[in-house]
């Protein structure tokens, strides 16, 4: 078995931010250091502008995509079978396939599958052929005849294929074998000095003499004359008649064509379904560059493992990646709400009121004695700039404003003058769509069975925000019926007023805010002084507007 070695991912939630991305990959760092080197960080989705510079600044790269942790064939311990060569005899198959104790080979060249056979390909050939001139039909080589028979070619040349004639038993006496044997042909016989004369004479392209019987000189010297090869076997004449056809190559009987193939990244319910209705045992998996990975038998699924992840910055199960349900959960970090994430079995899961996930990333470097290094301290860093908005955001405490200043020292960056930098970068606007822009930092919530989503951009530029919103309301009106949401938010927050323009949309996005705050929309829009957290202060504020709704209902 190609046995793998477990891995364990790191990831942060859908459409991720500074936070989501520096705190997978800082805490993989971590837990590569304290826990065995097998933790990888990774992102659900796209990564933004202002992460993008984050990273580059850093030196750091951006982790690998991975938008379903569903258990795929990766996730099993594959059979590693050596690959047949196309012109292996049906008998060196045959005993590959019973030293291996399996019933399928791959027939592969250079790594790449060509076909495979099966035991009852080679069943097949042997109870159901009859043709006498199936050998040559195979073009079969005289290396293979001769392993098949274990013997010697004692005159001619061991290279070459068997390719026209067709395979006779020389049981007559030398008159009536005048009839029916032809050029090409191949001929087993015994020590008949007679029948070994005539089949030269009649221009047979080999003869096989059986028993180990010894080969005159006379009737060397004339086949190596006439171009005849003769090949000495000690197996008797039945014997030989019985297996010569097992030296044909496997490439004869080999399935080449609408081959049943998995690769490495299927997944395993849909290797379940073509498994129901194909009725093979072994199935070739081949990677995604076409070279031969294993075989994958339906035993192997039921020691499918699932993927194993740690979930950072979130926990609600419509911001996680998808196929989360499939996966085995090992901890969740986080500083929101508790969400609608639900495990098989009990978990380490770490929740503080603090401003940025990373903050608590940062405790848990020091709770471990794990000094940070330049790189990952200018990620911590940066995330707690991007999630407390420079320490304006109401859910920023003194513990966040604290860390990032020691993170800043470590990394040997100044924190205003660095937020300048990557607020601009973040905002740089001009160039994307309006889904880009839309879908850049936005989470979906259900709350009292109503589907709602909000998403945020921050920017230092009220122009650019006027702009965006212009360019948003349309999209979202239309956004929103495709989604089958109830509300759809956007907040487009000043960073530097600290203020919000709200984007509503929804038959009920007025009626909930004006539960709540008792305002009224103007073009679909109402301008929030002092609102910049979407998790302490617009959700909350949301969740009782439609809670307030629901209880007059």
């Amino acid at each position: 078995m190609l046995q793998k070695k477990r891995k364990v991912f790191i990831i942060g939630h859908k459409n991720p931010d500074t936070d989501s991305i520096c705190s997978a990959i800082a805490y993989a760092a971590l837990k590569n250091q304290i826990a065995g080197n097998q933790f990888e960080a990774r992102r659900a989705g796209k990564i933004n502008e202002e992460t993008r510079f984050v990273l580059k600044y850093f030196g750091v790269k951006k982790p690998e995509l991975l938008e379903d942790v569903r258990t795929q064939v990766k996730d099993i311990d594959i059979r590693y079978t050596e690959g047949a060569q196309r012109d292996f005899s049906l008998m060196k198959a045959w005993k590959i396939m019973k030293n291996l104790k399996v019933v399928t080979l791959p027939v592969t060249k250079e790594e790449r599958l060509e076909g495979i056979i099966t035991i009852g390909d080679i069943t097949r050939s042997y109870m159901e052929e009859y043709d006498c001139r199936v050998l040559s039909k195979a073009h079969t080589s005289y290396k293979n005849i001769l392993e098949t028979l274990e013997g010697e070619m004692i005159v001619g040349d061991t290279e070459g294929y068997f390719e026209d004639g067709k395979v006779q038993v020389a049981a007559a006496n030398p008159d009536f074998m005048e009839s029916f044997i032809e050029k090409g042909d191949l001929i087993i016989l015994e020590n008949r000095y007679e029948s070994q004369l005539c089949c030269i004479e009649m221009e047979a392209a080999c003869i096989v003499v059986c028993s180990g019987s010894p080969v005159s000189r006379t009737i060397r010297s004339l086949a190596e004359s006439r171009g005849c090869r003769i090949i000495c076997t000690p197996f008797d004449t039945f014997t030989v008649a019985r297996l010569i056809n097992q030296s044909m190559p496997i490439s004869y009987v080999m399935s080449t064509e609408n081959l049943n193939v998995f690769s490495p990244d299927d997944y395993i319910e849909d290797v379940h379904d073509i498994m129901a209705v194909v009725r093979h045992r072994y199935f070739p998996v081949v990677s995604n560059e076409g070279d031969y990975v294993g075989m994958l038998s339906r035993r192997n699924l039921l020691g499918a493992r699932k993927k194993q992840v740690i979930l950072v910055d979130h926990n609600e199960k419509t911001q996680a990646v998808n196929g989360l349900e499939e996966a085995d959960i090992l901890e969740i970090i986080d500083h929101h709400r508790l969400g609608t994430i639900e495990t098989m079995s009990p978990v380490f899961f770490r929740n503080q009121p603090l401003g940025c996930t990373a903050t608590i990333i940062y405790q848990m470097y020091q709770e471990n004695g794990v000094e940070i290094n330049p790189q990952i301290a200018g990620l911590l860093c940066s995330a707690i700039i991007s999630d407390t908005l420079l320490f304006r955001s109401p859910t920023c405490t003194e513990v966040d404003k604290k860390a990032a200043q020691q993170l800043a020292k470590i990394a040997g960056i100044e924190p205003e003058q660095y937020a300048k930098e990557m607020f601009s970068a973040g905002s740089n606007l001009s160039a994307k769509t309006e889904e880009e822009i839309f879908y850049q930092d936005f989470k979906e919530f259900t709350v009292e069975d109503m589907k709602i989503g909000v998403g945020q951009i921050s920017s230092m530029s009220q122009e650019e925000l006027e702009e965006l919103k212009n360019r948003l309301l349309p999209y979202m009106k239309s956004e929103i019926l495709k989604k089958g949401m109830d509300i759809m938010y956007f907040m487009l927050t000043n960073i530097w007023d600290e203020s919000t323009l709200l984007l509503c949309v929804g038959d009920r996005a007025e009626d909930v805010l004006f539960e709540a705050l008792n305002v009224r929309l103007t073009e679909d829009t109402v301008r929030l002084p002092g609102v910049v957290s979407r998790k302490k202060q617009l959700l909350p504020t949301v969740i009782a507007g439609i809670q307030l709704i629901c209880g007059k209902a």
